[in-house]
């Protein structure tokens, strides 16, 4: 079933085969796991995605593809995972890593006022960007790999359950013993 899913909303490899635009990474995209649907594959997607997601740089397309190259792991589902990162997700994560970060360099807390000025990100940009990228980087590991497990083990889970499944079913059909 988690194939079956997977399958319904990821492009096949042929679809990146075929656009003109994407050519030039051909002999990139002609690896076999960057487009297989299986349990090592999905779950580093996973990984590799939702970290992408939790890094506050622009480009988290790119990295999620990047990662996705170098782990050789779902290449679709590791990049639409960036998403978890979206315009109204984005501010209460990126506080919520900042505060992580703030927490573990113990960084006394700051009066916060925003201006849309170079002087301010010069003068507060600063102090933000230690706390930020350390929580961020902690945050996206932990929850990176937190949904790799869970979805090695929903994956392991599901397919236990098909296989008792098709067992009891075979064992019901059989004629009984004289």
């Amino acid at each position: 079933m988690p194939r079956k899913i997977f399958r319904r909303w990821v492009p096949s490899h042929r679809t990146f085969a075929e656009r003109k635009s994407l050519r030039f990474l051909q002999p990139l995209l002609n690896e076999p796991n960057l487009f297989h649907l299986n349990r090592h594959s999905v779950s580093v997607a996973l990984f590799a995605g939702i970290f992408a997601a939790f890094l506050p740089t622009p480009g988290q397309t790119l990295i999620a593809a990047a990662l996705a190259l170098v782990l050789r792991c779902n290449l679709p589902i590791a990049i639409a995972l960036i998403w978890i990162s979206n315009p109204f997700t984005m501010a209460p994560l990126f506080f919520m890593t900042y505060e992580l970060g703030r927490w573990l360099l113990q960084c006394p807390p700051m009066d916060f006022s925003f201006q849309l000025s170079w002087e301010w990100f010069q003068l507060q940009g600063k102090a933000i960007v230690a706390p930020l990228l350390l929580g961020s980087v902690i945050s996206g590991l932990v929850f990176g790999g937190l949904g790799y497990l869970c979805m090695h083990q929903l994956w392991r889970w599901h397919v236990v359950r098909n296989w008792e499944a098709r067992k009891q079913k075979r064992l019901s059909q059989q004629p009984p013993h004289s």
